[in-house]
């Protein structure tokens, strides 16, 4: 079984939706790529979080044989995000974004983690998934999230991620924003032109 480097947000979020709301759920896409991808591999993680990350939430990674060795724990409050999503449950509206600890991560690989062929970019400032890329050895496939945050304040360094990248998440309206597109096709592929 091979091992999947990811290097990303571990957070906390509050959401409301149409069906009710959820304050400070685990959250963040290091974590939910994490859950999601240890059902089919053992999955490293690179990641800050503040003195408020629970036990409870760590030890949800733990169970599914996550390896947190690459995860910091800092004083101060983890990174928190606060939204919406209202009748397009594929878009959400972002009322808050609270980088806190995340705000000064400064992802640095433990050695073993360095020559992982697999790597996924979660959510993190593009400069942070470049320096990523700078340290792991010889990736045979890398993935890549970003949002709507990164699109609008670091827009030429994720385009240089873009191009580093075999395959990159990103909702409709995200790639839209990115390409300057109203249709969703065109936005695709303008996105996997890059």
């Amino acid at each position: 079984m091979s091992e999947v480097l990811v290097v990303g947000s571990l957070a906390y979020d509050s959401v409301k939706t149409p069906s009710g709301k959820a304050e400070k759920s685990l959250g963040g896409s290091a974590n939910y790529f994490s859950v999601a991808a240890s059902l089919f591999s053992k999955v490293n993680v690179v990641g800050v979080v503040g003195d408020d990350y629970s036990v409870g939430d760590r030890d949800i990674l733990l169970s599914r044989k996550v390896d947190l060795t690459g995860v910091q724990t800092v004083a101060g409050k983890t990174f928190h995000w606060e939204g919406t999503y209202e009748q397009n449950l594929n878009e959400a509206v972002t009322l808050k974004t609270e980088l806190n600890v995340f705000e000064h991560f400064n992802p640095a690989l433990p050695e073993i983690y360095k020559n992982s062929a697999y790597v996924f970019l979660a959510n993190i400032d593009p400069t942070l998934q470049l320096q990523v890329l700078a340290q792991v050895e010889k990736p045979v496939f890398v993935g890549m999230d970003s949002m709507n945050f990164w699109i609008n304040s670091k827009q030429d360094e994720l385009l240089k991620v873009l191009n580093k990248v075999d395959i990159v998440f990103m909702n409709e309206g995200e790639a839209k924003m990115l390409t300057q597109t109203s249709n969703s096709i065109q936005a695709i592929k303008k996105v996997a032109d890059l």
